[in-house]
Order: structure tokens, then C-alpha cells, then sequence
């Protein structure tokens, strides 16, 4: 996939486009960009789905703080699995957002060759609000860009959006917002030093700082995870939260007990990998009460994970 940062410089074929912010490449997006490969390779175009580096909604109303299922960074790798040719990185301005869906869509086809676009009946773009699918169409024909409808994707019934997953999230239902996703959600960032609590009690913990503090992370508790650090798979117990038997105080930490495993990782990138949300945050009456849950909870999160 070759990706254009807001240029048509290098757009050397014509194509078959989609439009959004596709935070997540879930299951809905994937369905929806196959339309575009299929579509595109039955008419020998290229495929190419046009998006923007940060939330539009951002852009518009710049105290609002996304919580984000994908970086840019992670976005892009997600995407780029999918097959697609181009992957068109607009950047979404206050300019751009005042275009209306007809010039915005010239911009399209005369900058960026695309010959077809494929949107959904519910997608609205251009600051007229009030316009849809059949004005979106006239356009289009009046340009010489045809613009199809999308099939609806339906996974058994549920509904499939980046809302949707943040909310399971949110609720710690991280097995069905794997579900959604079509991959587990994963957090990427840094090993930090910590409290160093962990190891006196025989549960060493890596400290995680995540690298972009739009991410969201999901609810309160503890996980079963998988680790991936040094280029290598381990199976792991998380905790989110402030720790309240320890008295934390307001930091709210993101710590993993990462099985039969003693290295140094300080400094170190690591990626968390959720599988199961297994029990809330709680405050015990003594660090022995703590001690003895958490090998409950290791014992857990090990069968969950074999």
C-alpha cells in the first residue's frame, strides 16, 4: 500500500475509494473496503481509501479529546493489511470542513483520479449536513465519478461501529470488542518504572506507558493478555487501575505480571494484547488478602489463555 500525506503527486492510477476516519479497521470497515477491492479490481482500477491524520471532530471543536481505538501510526499498519494501493491522507482543516460534498468530491476526481466512490447511505461528508446518497450521486455523475452504494455489514445482528467498541471497552468487555474489532484491541507503549511493590509480594509487574495519551484504555480491572516485548509472545495477568490497597493515590497505572518471565525491559517498547476482562479493581484489608487474590487471579487468567 503506498500512502500520499496530501498529495496527488504519486496517485499514478485511477481508483476505486472509500471515505472516513476509520479508527479501528474493525469488522464493518474491513467488509466495506473489500466492496472497494472487488469493485475495483472487476473494473482494473486501483483501491484506495481516503482518511485524515486526527479526529475531524477534533479539528472543529478543539477541546474535544478523542479517545482513539488506533493511532495514525497503528491506523495505517491496520490498513495496509487489508490489500489496498493507496491509502490518501487528507489533512482535515477548517478549510476542508467548509467545502461543500461537491467540490469536495472535485477535489477527488481531479487531484486524486478517483473514478468511483463507494460510501454507505448513512455517510455524510461536506459542511451541508442535510445533503445524502442522492445528492452524492447527482454530483458524481455530473463529474464523471459514480458513486455506489454500500452494502451494510451485519455480524450477527450486531452492530459494528468505533463507538460501539469504545463503549465495550469503556465497560471492560474487551472479549466482544475483540469480536468487533476482528482482532484483540492492544495498547503499544514503553516500559516504566513502577512502584517495585510487585516483586516483594512475587508478582513482578512491567509498568506500561502508552505512546499516545489519546488512546483510550479500557476500564478498571485486571486481564487476561498477551505481551509482546522483545520480539517475543508471552501470556499475561493485567491490572488497570489505581491500586487502592496500596494507597496509589490518583496515578492510574497499567501494570503486567508477564508469566514465567524475568528480564529487564525498562525503556523497552511493549505491546498489551487483550483477551478477557476477569474481575474489577478492588481494595483488600491487607497486602496477605491482595497476595491471595492474585494468585486467583494468575490461576484464572492462566486456564483462560491455554
Amino acid at each position: 500500500m503506498q500512502l500520499l500525506w496530501g498529495t496527488s503527486d504519486n496517485v499514478v492510477r485511477p481508483s476505486v475509494a472509500t471515505i472516513g476516519f476509520f479508527d479501528g479497521v474493525h469488522r464493518g470497515h474491513r467488509f466495506l473496503i473489500e466492496q472497494v477491492r472487488d469493485i475495483a479490481t472487476t473494473r482494473n482500477l486501483a483501491s484506495s481509501v481516503i482518511t485524515f491524520p486526527v479526529h475531524p471532530r477534533k479539528v472543529m471543536h478543539p477541546d474535544f479529546h478523542p479517545e482513539l481505538l488506533t493511532t495514525c501510526d497503528e491506523k495505517v499498519a491496520l490498513l495496509a493489511d487489508v490489500g489496498l494501493d493507496y491509502c490518501i491522507m487528507l489533512d482535515f482543516t477548517p478549510e476542508l470542513a467548509h467545502l461543500s460534498a461537491k467540490q469536495f468530491m472535485t477535489i477527488l476526481k481531479e487531484n486524486y483520479r478517483i473514478e468511483a466512490l463507494v460510501i454507505g447511505h448513512d455517510h455524510r461528508f461536506g459542511h451541508n449536513r442535510s445533503e445524502g446518497f442522492e445528492d452524492y450521486v447527482r454530483y458524481g455523475q455530473e463529474l464523471g465519478m459514480e458513486v455506489i452504494l454500500a452494502r451494510a455489514y451485519s455480524n450477527d445482528g450486531i452492530m459494528v461501529s468505533s463507538s460501539v467498541i469504545r463503549r465495550l471497552l469503556s465497560e471492560g468487555n474487551a472479549s466482544d470488542a475483540g469480536d468487533c474489532l476482528g482482532y484483540p484491541f492492544f495498547l503499544d507503549g514503553t516500559v516504566v518504572g513502577g512502584y517495585h511493590v510487585g516483586r516483594k509480594i512475587s508478582f513482578p509487574t512491567a509498568n506500561l506507558r502508552v505512546n499516545d495519551a489519546e488512546k483510550l484504555v479500557p476500564a478498571d480491572g485486571v486481564y487476561a493478555v498477551y505481551v509482546f516485548v522483545g520480539g517475543q509472545k508471552y501470556a499475561g495477568m493485567l491490572s488497570i487501575g489505581y491500586r487502592p490497597t496500596l494507597n496509589n493515590g490518583t496515578d492510574r497505572s497499567i501494570e503486567v505480571h508477564i508469566f514465567h518471565f524475568d528480564a529487564n525491559i525498562y525503556n523497552q517498547p511493549m505491546r498489551i494484547s487483550f483477551v478477557r476482562y476477569t474481575r474489577p479493581e478492588l481494595k483488600f484489608n491487607s497486602i496477605e488478602e491482595l497476595i491471595e487474590q492474585l494468585h486467583k487471579d494468575a490461576a484464572e487468567v492462566k486456564v483462560i489463555l491455554s
